[in-house]
């Protein structure tokens, strides 16, 4: 028995388990689960074997974009939906993937990570995202709302959390393209300061601000959040969306340490990331060639930190769901778009990203991942709204 059907057999062989199908490349068939076959996988090269044992997911992973993994049947999300129910049962050698799990969180390299992902191009993000270049979790009011409905939706369900009136400051860390703090400038006139690593989003977002001649209301800045502290500026509130993943585990501290040093009495502070069940050191593949350095911290572990800060946790939600329907969606689009997409990259690099988007998607339907928000306020702050009403108004 070769290793790959001893793995395969290994991680699914309990009861109810979906049927699926195996084909090797000397042609054998290893059939799982009882009934027709949902997908079906074309085994089509040699696996690195020392790989499989050291790392499931990077060598699945690297098998899939070289080709030596294909779909002959069925669609890779309905494979990946399956095979990443049992995520938690895959062979990861921490020590010896130590160089790759465990990068440094120095400025210098945390901004060449980031850079790697997000300047690859505004013109490819905008193939699969909507028109709002939001990059984040959705939020689907309806269940036929479109994707760019529901980016709306989730901006509106920020802003209104954090509870604006005219003329008050926010800052946006990770402010991507800018789409939250024009909302806010153009709903509530608040006074908008963005910060970003990519300088390809810092171009888009001023671009984006002198058409909408909101000058007098905003600005983005090329800024590390280590920066704010000596910075001198203060904001009624602060919000950061799909950034702290960024942060790494050692640095959380020194994160909200920034984040209190800006942020003024009784304000209110909005963080939405991607979190885990419990604090993981983050999976080899997306860290190797989607997101180099980036950690996806536990809900407890913020909780906690936040309460080392005096900070008052208001309300938690999860948008679990939401963020797996958000996938499909960028998924969906990706594949509609994926001729375009092959003549700006190679083969390699347009499976890759497929399969990260698909993962993902999978990922978040299986509950290993959770995406949450939290609003905290810095201090004890008795002027707020008592009840919830108002986010649904």
């Amino acid at each position: 028995m070769s290793l790959e059907s001893m793995i395969l057999k290994k991680y699914f062989k309990k009861e109810g388990q979906a049927p699926f199908k195996v084909i090797f490349k000397d042609g054998k068939v290893l059939n799982m689960g009882n009934g027709d076959p949902e997908f079906v996988i074309k085994v089509n090269g040699d696996i690195d074997k020392k790989l499989l044992l050291t790392s499931t997911s990077l060598a699945l992973g690297e098998a899939y974009m070289d080709k030596k993994l294909d779909m002959e049947s069925g669609d890779l999300y309905d494979a990946l939906d399956i095979v990443l129910g049992k995520l938690d049962d895959f062979d990861v050698n921490e020590s010896t993937l130590s160089k790759l799990i465990f990068t440094s969180t120095s400025k210098q390299n945390q901004k060449k990570e980031v850079t790697s992902h997000y300047d690859i191009g505004n013109d490819f993000y905008s193939l699969w995202l909507d028109e709002t270049m939001s990059y984040s979790c959705a939020y689907f009011k309806n269940e036929d709302d479109t994707l760019y409905k529901a980016q709306k939706n989730k901006i509106n369900h920020i802003l209104k959390k954090m509870q604006l009136q005219e003329g008050m400051s926010l800052l946006d860390i990770g402010c991507g393209w800018g789409y939250l703090l024009i909302e806010a400038a153009k709903k509530y006139k608040v006074h908008g300061v963005g910060i970003t690593l990519s300088e390809q989003q810092y171009l888009k977002f001023k671009e984006r601000i002198k058409e909408e001649n909101l000058e007098e209301y905003l600005t983005v800045e090329l800024m590390d959040y280590r920066d704010l502290e000596k910075s001198n500026l203060k904001f009624d509130r602060v919000v950061s969306v799909g950034m702290l993943e960024h942060v790494g585990r050692d640095n959380y501290n020194l994160f909200f340490k920034n984040v209190d040093s800006v942020l003024k009495d009784q304000g209110l502070f909005l963080l939405h990331y991607i979190s885990g069940r419990k604090e993981h050191a983050g999976d080899p593949w997306i860290k190797k060639y989607i997101f180099p350095g980036g950690v996806i911290p536990s809900l407890r572990e913020i909780i906690n930190l936040g309460s080392e800060f005096d900070y008052y946790t208001l309300d938690v939600e999860s948008l679990r769901r939401h963020y797996h329907k958000t996938l499909l969606c960028w998924y969906d689009n990706y594949k509609n778009n994926i001729d375009k997409i092959s003549e700006m990259f190679d083969e390699r690099f347009v499976r890759m990203w497929g399969l990260y988007l698909s993962a993902c998607a999978a990922s978040f339907n299986n509950g290993m991942i959770d995406l949450h928000q939290i609003v905290f306020s810095k201090g004890n702050n008795n002027t707020l709204e008592m009840t919830r009403d108002y986010l649904y108004k």
